[in-house]
């Protein structure tokens, strides 16, 4: 059972992420007085009520989100895996005729389910890989395959090992995970020109998979950990009960060990000194989960980072909007197309940076 204060605090960037309204969102989390289980006033039955409303008004891909926020942050019960089964069942029903196609990847004898578009071997595309972090499950993320056909890309959305549908473990063997689906869709896609928008701890994957494999030509990533969240012990006593039960869950090892399994996937100067593809890193000062010692390793040894701070907590939900535009334009920069888009979206991002200032 998850401490409802660390649930309501930490849903915030993931109900902003997939457009949640706040009014709606700040209903929802009135209504929640316990994790217990299904039972009235419990966070699982909160949010099913709210997809199943819209699920009955024909709004399939908005239930799916709602009952998304039901699971978070992982299934521990059957409550959650009810929640879960309710958002892939619904976004099967907003997938259909979207173009959105299954792919199973075998990792080791493990499942990973993506959804993807734009694969075709008569003109392979370049590629936009995504994932999200330790919470996010692939069916919040893939409506961004619909951008992904309008910038000329084929796309894959992919999950976390242990979160969702993805049946592996977390640890040092999920460096495989990446060059394996780059694998299973290699000719189908232009994977010699992968592009990769992986946020928080999946972006820490993809720092680790670019230093050996040259198909990853750009990286952009938001809170990603890199060395420090994995080998300080005064950090690691504070970061978020949340975070380390998440993490115990995806690794399959007890909260008291997380750290111990995950100490030797910390990555050194060396091997970010071996990336020689652009990096572009959204950073907040305030962060509770990714200690600030990750971006002056950063600076260090990355020859070409192209770092944004925040004055802001994991994720940056105060700058969400300034977040959408600094990765669609970040991803442009990275494919060299779309100049006056380019512009454009530079222009957006700093007058947004500058309400969000003003605002506080």
């Amino acid at each position: 059972m998850n401490d409802v204060a660390e649930l309501k605090r930490f849903v915030l960037v993931h109900a902003r992420a997939q457009g949640i309204p706040g009014r709606e969102h700040q209903a929802i989390l009135r209504r929640v007085e316990s994790d217990d289980g299904n039972e009235p006033g419990s966070w699982v039955r909160a949010w099913v009520e709210a997809g199943e409303a819209l699920e009955r008004r024909g709004r399939f891909l908005d239930a799916c989100r709602r009952y998304n926020m039901a699971r978070f942050p992982y299934v521990d019960g059957p409550a959650r895996q009810d929640a879960l089964d309710r958002c892939l069942t619904a976004f099967d029903r907003w997938r259909d005729g979207n173009g959105i196609e299954r792919l199973d990847v075998d990792l080791d004898g493990a499942q990973v389910r993506c959804w993807t578009t734009g694969l075709d071997e008569r003109d392979p595309r370049p590629l936009l890989l995504v994932m999200g972090g330790i919470v996010s499950v692939k069916e919040q993320w893939a409506p961004v395959l619909a951008q992904a056909r309008r910038l000329g890309l084929a796309g894959v959305v992919a999950e976390m090992p242990g979160v969702g549908e993805n049946t592996a473990r977390y640890g040092p063997q999920s460096r495989r995970l990446l060059p394996r689906i780059l694998d299973a869709v290699a000719g189908r896609a232009d994977v010699g020109n992968t592009y990769a928008v992986t946020l928080s701890f999946s972006g820490h994957l993809a720092l680790g998979c670019a230093a050996d494999d040259p198909r990853i030509r750009g990286i952009i990533t938001v809170g990603a950990p890199v060395s420090g969240f994995f080998t300080d012990a005064t950090w690691q006593r504070q970061v978020p009960r949340i975070t380390v039960d998440t993490l115990a869950h995806i690794s399959g090892v007890s909260p008291d060990g997380v750290h111990a399994h995950l100490r030797d996937m910390a990555l050194d100067g060396d091997r970010l000194a071996a990336l020689d593809i652009p990096v572009h890193y959204m950073a907040s000062r305030r962060d509770e989960i990714i200690p600030g010692s990750e971006t002056e390793l950063l600076r260090q040894h990355v020859r070409d980072l192209r770092l944004i701070e925040n004055d802001d907590v994991h994720g940056s939900p105060r700058h969400f909007v300034e977040t959408r535009l600094w990765i669609v334009r970040s991803l442009l920069e990275l494919g060299g197309t779309h100049r006056p888009h380019r512009a454009a979206l530079g222009a957006l991002l700093r007058a947004q940076r500058a309400r969000t200032r003003l605002a506080g």
